[in-house]
């Protein structure tokens, strides 16, 4: 396996230039639909998602255009060390439920999928309203289910959150667009992406990309993108 150098990590900060994006970083909230607790805890870290820096440029593209659009991306998350794998598979809400970490598994094991390798990322849209005094105002689209949401069942009949799932016209539509600016950035960049099936809000490299590095842990990336206390 290849070693991802920090150097290959780019940062999403809060406050963006222009309003290209929001972040909502759910694991630093305790009010996180998956966990109920905080994940990324680590004392004075900021609200900046990191990324692999080929999925990077998709997103930047993503969100210029959606921008364009009357649209803002919203960022839910990215690099997930493999030490905050470790820790959401130690919650309280995972104990209670042990058949999520079983075959077929609904969490990923620590070190496995693409967010510990920065080249998986959760995001959504929310659609401009109104401009107030030169501030775009926003407002919440339906996208059929909030994010992380958790279906027993993973097929796409019984998973709302499923991209095949048989949603209303409205929720519809709001996935397509994300969608398809995800698509087109990707193809711009020349960046092979893998919309996951069973949840409209995760987008990454494919397996055969992502699964040729090493996964990184806390003490593999740079101070500032660490996620938990020691």
């Amino acid at each position: 396996m290849q070693s991802i150098a920090q150097s290959d990590l780019v940062s999403f900060p809060a406050l963006p230039p222009d309003g290209m994006y929001r972040i909502d970083l759910q694991y630093a909230s305790p009010d996180n639909l998956l966990f109920g607790e905080v994940i990324y805890d680590r004392p004075g870290l900021p609200s900046t998602v990191w990324l692999h820096q080929t999925l990077a440029k998709v997103i930047a593209r993503a969100a210029a255009t959606l921008k364009e659009a009357g649209y803002r991306l919203i960022i839910y998350d990215g690099l997930r060390t493999v030490t905050s794998q470790e820790r959401m598979l130690n919650t309280a809400k995972v104990h209670q439920h042990p058949q999520w970490i079983q075959e077929p598994r609904l969490l990923s094991p620590p070190g496995k999928g693409g967010h510990p390798r920065g080249m998986a990322v959760d995001i959504s849209i929310e659609k401009r309203v109104e401009n107030v005094k030169g501030e775009d105002k926003y407002e919440a689209v339906d996208m059929g289910t909030p994010f992380d949401f958790l279906a027993e069942n993973s097929q796409p009949a019984s998973n709302p959150a499923h991209r095949d799932y048989p949603c209303t016209p409205t929720v519809r539509e709001n996935r397509n667009i994300l969608d398809q600016h995800m698509k087109e950035a990707a193809i711009v960049c020349g960046v092979d992406l893998l919309p996951l099936p069973q949840e409209w809000w995760d987008y990454r490299l494919p397996p055969a990309q992502y699964e040729s590095y090493r996964p990184l842990s806390d003490a593999d990336v740079p101070p500032e993108a660490r996620q938990c206390k020691p």
